[in-house]
């Protein structure tokens, strides 16, 4: 089943389409691999403008918490939105935030891990809240510094 699901997914990714096409392509690959795409794109819809607008309080409310992020070099472990909100532009740097408004939804790159903005400064993933996993919560699962082995952007 997973096979087949890699193959119908890398099909889909690898078709070359239209920005209406490649933006339901882009959902097609939540759906397969994550769940229902329309609680993503909710998150990263409103992950983008609030990062975009600089608003430090509406990324706060995104993140699953506690996160480990990079501030000054040095992983740290923020326990609450009232926390990151305080370290919001240390957390979130200029190169983040660009990373993250860059490019559009069709750009997103969708795996197992979750749906990936930029190259990989930011991760949004869902959390099952029942066993069937029919209801998910969605939210901010990673921020961290780009690799220096990631190939520069655009």
């Amino acid at each position: 089943m997973k096979s087949a699901m890699i193959a119908a997914l890398l099909a889909v990714i690898l078709a070359p389409v239209s920005a209406p096409a490649q933006t339901r392509t882009v959902n097609q690959a939540i759906d397969a691999v994550l769940g229902d795409h329309a609680a993503y794109e909710r998150v990263i819809v409103a992950t983008r403008k609030a990062v975009a607008t600089h608003d430090a309080a509406g990324v706060a409310a995104l993140v699953r918490y506690p996160i480990t992020v990079t501030i000054g070099g040095k992983k740290r472990l923020v326990r609450t939105p009232a926390a990151f909100v305080a370290r919001y532009d240390a957390i979130v740097t200029p190169a983040i935030a660009k990373a993250v408004t860059e490019g559009g939804y069709e750009d997103l790159m969708v795996n197992d891990q979750g749906v990936m903005l930029g190259q990989g400064e930011m991760w949004i993933n869902g959390v099952c809240l029942d066993k069937a996993c029919k209801r998910v919560d969605v939210k901010i699962v990673t921020i961290q510094p780009r690799s220096p082995l990631s190939p520069p952007l655009k």
